[in-house]
């Protein structure tokens, strides 16, 4: 009788496919600075399952071979301010969320980005706006990358009508049709089931439909996502079926206030896309350019159609969990330790010391954001309260369901609605 110490794998049933794997003692690994971990990180070689694995599985960086342009610079100058004036709008637009937020101009909770901006422009720069995004509570710049105007976040985040959701999915909640931006999602988890579908509905086009379709879908999730089991299951359905889909692991080393280190039985993230059939990779997340690189060949791979790619962004926000967090479980030295290689500045000097762009450019970007984000915190602030008769729109599919009166219309504009005291 096999036990789970025999290690006995039976493939389709199969007692030819059967592959014995004698219980072995391995050695202690050698020490790694991999998120302070003690155990190796071998970016560059997989450990397969097993040796019968009917096609081959190679990490990203197999695939890119570390590629080097010919012009030894990773950039024009065109991408290269594209990505700084992405960034700078994404840190402008979250230090202003704090400003507000702090002056009751926001409610509830609200999570902010900074720190992490390199994997936002890295990865949804490279993407068209009929490619798919997939978010999470911490989804401002997302969606700000993928292009909504910083008029309708913020507007959002105020919970007024002219925000992309009509003042209803405030901070952890932005959406856009019209950009492909399918949500942030305020539970972990669950938006990588909506990624996976996105993707197979763009499989479905491609294949069935036999339209023109190269679409792709790009989940963003934490690392504290990644013990979940909706992960590992859309893991196995995005590999069965060859989705167009990349899984990006914005891994922060903290779930609010729980380390990576402590709760995960193996802290590299990355292996995991091996053990369901895919490519798996980690990349320096404070780093846009190398983000961009990876990215660059994961989508070019979901777009061949060669199915998805999981990459593990190690990255670190430089705020609390949110604005009500006071941020006092980390440690001081680890917090600097990240802040001295913020991903703004290093774009900035690598565009500065490789003439791809000077000072009186980056500063004429910087003028132009702190504008643009003024101008939609007076956009925000203008713009009227959504009305009572909003408040249950698109909560019931059924016009005739729950919320509308025999009359047809919503029971919320009867005055007694909000005392408590309608009778239903």
């Amino acid at each position: 009788m096999a036990t789970a110490f025999s290690a006995t794998i039976t493939l389709h049933g199969s007692q030819e496919n059967r592959l014995l794997l004698p219980p072995t003692r391995l050695p202690p690994p050698p020490p790694s600075s991999f998120l302070g971990s003690t155990r190796s990180l071998p970016t560059r070689r997989l450990i397969h399952a097993h040796a019968a694995r009917r096609s081959p599985v190679v990490a990203v960086q197999e695939v890119v071979k570390e590629k080097k342009p010919t012009n030894s610079l990773l950039i024009t100058k065109e991408e290269g301010l594209v990505l700084y004036e992405d960034m700078i709008l994404g840190r402008s637009f979250e230090d202003m969320c704090a400003q507000m937020y702090y002056r009751g101009k926001m409610f509830g909770f609200v999570h902010l980005y900074n720190g992490q901006e390199a994997v936002s422009t890295g990865f949804i720069k490279l993407l068209t706006q009929s490619d798919s995004v997939v978010s999470t509570y911490r989804d401002h710049v997302h969606a700000l990358s993928k292009g909504v105007s910083a008029r309708a976040v913020m507007s959002e985040l105020f919970g007024k009508v002219t925000g992309c959701c009509r003042g209803q999915g405030g901070s952890m909640h932005m959406f856009s049709k019209e950009h492909n931006m399918l949500g942030g999602f305020a539970f972990i988890g669950e938006g990588i089931p909506v990624a996976t579908g996105a993707a197979f509905t763009s499989k479905y086009k491609r294949e069935v439909l036999k339209q023109d379709c190269d679409d792709v879908t790009v989940a963003f999730f934490g690392d504290g996502t990644c013990n979940n089991g909706q992960f590992y299951e859309c893991l196995n359905m995005a590999a069965l079926y060859k989705l167009p889909i990349i899984f990006v692991v914005e891994n922060n080393l903290w779930a609010i206030g729980m380390s990576h280190l402590r709760s995960t039985s193996d802290p590299e993230i990355w292996k995991k896309g091996p053990a369901f059939g895919m490519p798996g990779v980690h990349v320096d997340g404070m780093d846009v350019l190398k983000v961009r690189e990876v990215a660059k060949e994961a989508v070019t791979r979901a777009r061949r159609g060669e199915g998805p790619t999981l990459v593990e962004c190690e990255t670190y926000r430089f705020r609390g969990h949110s604005l009500a967090d006071p941020d006092e479980l980390r440690d001081a030295a680890e917090k600097a330790k990240y802040a001295a290689r913020d991903p703004i500045t290093a774009l900035k000097k690598y565009l500065v010391e490789n003439k791809l762009a000077n000072e009186a450019e980056l500063k004429s970007i910087e003028k132009k954001i702190d504008e643009l984000v003024e101008e939609a915190v007076e956009f925000a602030d203008a713009s009227p309260q959504p009305g009572r008769s909003q408040l249950l729109e698109n909560v019931f599919a059924d016009p005739k369901g729950f919320g509308i009166g025999p009359d047809g219309r919503y029971r919320c504009e009867d005055p007694k609605f909000t005392e408590g005291t309608a009778q239903v």
